[in-house]
């Protein structure tokens, strides 16, 4: 039998019914995903959502959409796309969650030079597996096959979630005074911030490559900087039950001098104590090798903390059980006091100096 020819726009470059493969070979890694508030599956113009009746008193939707940046190019260097999709949806739902809202729905935007029907179904994998652990359901997204935009290999993704949080729930950090405790969740390394330092450094500084072994890591430098975003939605919505947080903090692009300050009232600023924590390597291996100073590490990456609470200090000890029972590392790293006009919002500094 001949082989069917190729359309006009098959010899552009795009191939739709390749397109509509992708779409069959994802479908039941999508729909794993899909809690009962799902009425429609995947395939439509559009995703069906069903808010259950008289669940909030006031329902405010919380949205917000991020990309992975340029780790995508580390996947690439490796030939690992299965975890990615975890970093995609992580950079969405950890800021929801920072306003207390529970992540309902997540959509993805996936664009490509040529399709590879391997590539994008894992990446696929781990959007999915993101949103299982997310707690929010995978109800669609696109895929754009572009040639000519993107180099042969290269792909971008971009995700978007919607949370939903009770107007009288929402965490703004308006409660947050002189007197409150931070607790600090610890990160699964540089999740998704500052790789196009750690390019310069790794690759063009020191020419190493991601099959480097690096003693310092006790691992490969791919696998290390391939860790992927740890998602906090589980721990932060069993906390916010218990009414005791006044504050939230994703520590992401801008580290802790700029992240931090996005949620202080007026006349607050945040000590934060260095030593409370024990700092991955992978961030003191960037510093020493790329000759970063420790205030530029601190406002480019996240140092070993993912995420901040702000808590009121009589709620600490509940609030670290809460973190040990979704086996999270958590500790206290600094605290809240009066701020003057003239003195910095976020302070770093070390009880052992």
């Amino acid at each position: 039998m001949s082989e069917k020819p190729q359309s006009q726009y098959q010899q552009a470059g795009v191939d739709i019914d390749k397109g509509n493969a992708f779409v069959k070979a994802i479908k039941n890694i999508v729909t794993s995903t899909h809690q009962p508030a799902v009425i429609n599956e995947i395939g439509g113009f559009s995703s069906l959502y069903s808010l259950e009746k008289n669940a909030y008193d006031a329902p405010v939707l919380v949205s917000s959409t991020d990309g992975v940046g340029t780790k995508l190019a580390i996947a690439q260097l490796c030939g690992k796309h299965d975890t990615i999709g975890i970093d995609l949806v992580a950079m969405c739902v950890n800021d929801v969650i920072v306003s207390g809202a529970k992540p309902l729905f997540f959509l993805d935007y996936f664009s490509v030079g040529k399709l590879d029907l391997e590539i994008a179904t894992d990446v696929v994998r781990g959007i999915s597996e993101g949103c299982r652990q997310a707690q929010c359901s995978l109800v669609g997204g696109e895929t754009a096959e572009m040639p000519g935009l993107y180099r042969p290999g290269d792909y971008d993704l971009a995700g978007f979630v919607t949370g939903i949080v009770d107007r009288k729930n929402i965490i703004d950090g308006s409660r947050i005074k002189a007197g409150d405790k931070i607790i600090g969740l610890a990160s699964n390394g540089l999740h998704s911030n500052g790789f196009s330092l750690v390019r310069k450094v790794c690759f063009s500084d020191l020419g190493l490559t991601v099959d480097s072994y690096i003693d310092s890591l006790s691992s490969s430098l791919g696998k290390e900087l391939l860790k992927p975003t740890r998602i906090y939605v589980r721990t932060i919505l069993a906390a916010l039950q218990y009414g005791m947080i006044h504050g939230m903090i994703h520590n992401t692009g801008g580290g802790f001098y700029d992240n931090i300050p996005r949620v202080l009232p007026q006349g607050c600023m945040a000590i934060i104590d260095k030593s409370a924590w024990d700092c991955p390597p992978i961030f003191s291996f960037l510093a020493a090798n790329g000759q970063i100073s420790e205030q530029e590490m601190f406002r480019t990456f996240n140092m070993g903390i993912g995420f901040m609470i702000v808590v009121d200090e009589k709620e600490v000890a509940e609030v670290l059980r809460q973190c040990k029972a979704f086996e999270e590392h958590a500790t206290v790293i600094g605290e809240i006091v009066s701020r003057k006009p003239h003195e910095a919002e976020v302070v770093i500094t070390s009880k052992n100096d």
